[in-house]
């Protein structure tokens, strides 16, 4: 799935309801550069067996609803820039994310200005 999504800049919906993503390995810049992209509820994703999450959301600058609460980060390695530029994006809950076998967390929050609320409880880095 790395760069399924990346640059489409008109993009402003997406229903992954009926998505299986349960040997997805790499979801690097799936949606980097979804501009127009304001809301996403990738709640059913399957990520168990994603190593790489790098620039994942990387200027959706639109995007001001994100649930990914049910992600599962445990064998992740890289969240480089995965939420940066993320203009618009208020709040913030990654208290479910387990980072400890993350390597590169490098700007992973740059550029979100509007972040007011970030919960990240279960970090280990």
């Amino acid at each position: 799935m790395d760069n399924m999504f990346a640059e489409c800049i008109s993009l402003k919906k997406i229903n992954f309801s009926n998505c299986n993503t349960h040997n997805v390995i790499n979801m690097n810049s799936m949606f980097a550069g979804c501009i127009s992209l304001k809301n996403l509820d990738l709640s059913n994703f399957n990520t168990k067996n994603v190593i790489d999450m790098g620039d994942m959301f990387n200027a959706c600058q639109a995007l001001t609803k994100l649930n990914i609460s049910n992600f599962d980060t445990q064998k992740v390695t890289n969240m480089k820039k995965m939420f940066i530029s993320c203009e618009s994006l208020s709040n913030l809950n990654l208290s479910n994310f387990d980072t400890k076998n993350v390597i590169n967390m490098n700007l992973m929050f740059a550029g979100c200005n509007s972040l007011i609320s970030l919960k990240l409880s279960n970090f280990n880095k």
